[in-house]
């Protein structure tokens, strides 16, 4: 087995004066190293579209990590959705990019604009074979993955993007190529990439889109372990513990608390030197400890951690702030949002006697609240995570 995974972000702008998305995507995992994503398109915009491209994604997912054929699957669609009366066409286009072993990828697409592979931050023309299943023309592809693959999918809202507007013809294949491959180098990840494309669509528009727009971007990396270390464990006896497990995991080292940096600064015989330095008026100070990674303050940063963590898996606005600034929140964020794959959360579970001043919102279950959203928000992100408690 392979040390590759896949970070999987994507992002949809609505039809201007639609409330509701005619594009949809579903992700399923079928287990830790193969996982089947759908695009679907339906057909219009508005609730119908909405309703069939929901249902395409839901059927052909969940059949096509059961392990069924793409026959049957294409074939169950085919005779579950209605064809519009008016135009005399199918309720949905699709692309399938089913991850096996996180080793290849095959790649089923009708009717939405052909995937686009950057490898080595260049355009990279995969082979297609062409099939058909129903009378519908299918191109399916097998490709062996690399690391720093990234393949994006897209429903057609991004081709006709600036369409008589900023160009004549929509935003031509070619320079959507241009714009992945100018990002390609910069390392950002899946839902970024998915972000800025769906952005730049949007501007094209002149923000007011005349079709659904949607991204899914597929990024290949490597796995990369990180770990957190979050408050001093309840038994002041436990802490040389902690402190050892925490620092014979590989990969980096995060911890969060004046209490809890303080201890390991006694563990690692090592100086802690704060800062004095607010880089954001909101969050407290880092400091510095060697043979850490970072340290920061302990509620108030993971608090606004949380709050980038939910932007991050909604409309993600908020990436343009922990992308670039270096106060705790934002450096924690990059870590955890951007370089990990597996995270090993180390929770000390002591009650700080400065947060139970009945004048402060602090307490020690909100203390356990955002270990526990922080840890969903992650999950949802595709990170592989472990919490232990001290």
């Amino acid at each position: 087995m392979n040390d590759l995974c896949a970070d999987i972000g994507y992002k949809s702008i609505n039809h201007f004066g639609e409330q509701l998305c005619g594009d949809h995507v579903d992700i399923v995992e079928q287990n830790e190293n193969s996982t089947v994503i759908v695009l679907a398109d339906g057909l219009g915009s508005g609730v119908k579209a909405s309703i069939l491209s929901t249902l395409t994604s839901k059927i052909i997912s969940t059949m096509m990590a059961a392990g069924l054929p793409l026959e049957e699957c294409v074939s169950t669609i085919a005779a579950t959705l209605p064809v519009c009366s008016v135009r005399g066409v199918a309720y949905s286009t699709f692309t399938i990019i089913h991850l096996k072993n996180n080793e290849i990828a095959e790649i089923i697409q009708y009717d939405n604009p052909h995937v686009i592979l950057i490898r080595d931050d260049e355009n990279y023309d995969y082979p297609m074979t062409e099939m058909s299943i129903g009378g519908k023309k299918i191109y399916k592809s097998v490709i062996k993955l690399q690391e720093n693959d990234i393949f994006t999918a897209m429903s057609d809202g991004c081709p006709h993007a600036g369409i008589g507007i900023g160009y004549n013809f929509g935003w031509k294949r070619e320079d959507i190529i241009g714009f992945l491959e100018a990002l390609a180098p910069a390392g950002y990840t899946a839902k970024n990439l998915s972000t800025m494309l769906v952005d730049e669509c949007n501007r094209l528009y002149g923000n007011e889109p005349g079709d659904d727009a949607t991204a899914c971007v597929v990024r290949v990396r490597k796995r990369e372990p990180m770990n957190i270390l979050f408050g001093p464990p309840s038994n002041r006896d436990d802490c040389d513990r902690m402190m050892s497990l925490f620092f014979s995991k590989e990969g980096k080292h995060i911890i969060c608390g004046g209490t809890t940096s303080s201890i390991a600064s006694k563990y690692l015989r090592k100086p802690l030197k704060p800062s004095l330095n607010f880089e954001n008026s909101d969050i407290p100070p880092i400091a510095t400890l060697e043979g850490v990674d970072l340290v920061t303050e302990g509620v108030i940063t993971v608090n606004k951690v949380v709050e980038y963590a939910k932007d991050y898996l909604g409309e993600n606005i908020h990436y343009e702030h922990w992308n670039f600034k270096k106060d705790g929140a934002s450096l924690i964020s990059r870590l955890l949002f951007e370089e990990a794959t597996d995270i090993n959360f180390y929770v000390g579970r002591a009650i700080n006697p400065a947060h139970q001043n009945p004048d402060l919102p602090i307490n020690f279950n909100i203390k356990m609240n955002l270990v526990e959203e922080l840890s969903a928000c992650l999950k949802k992100m595709g990170k592989r995570i472990k919490v232990s408690y001290f």
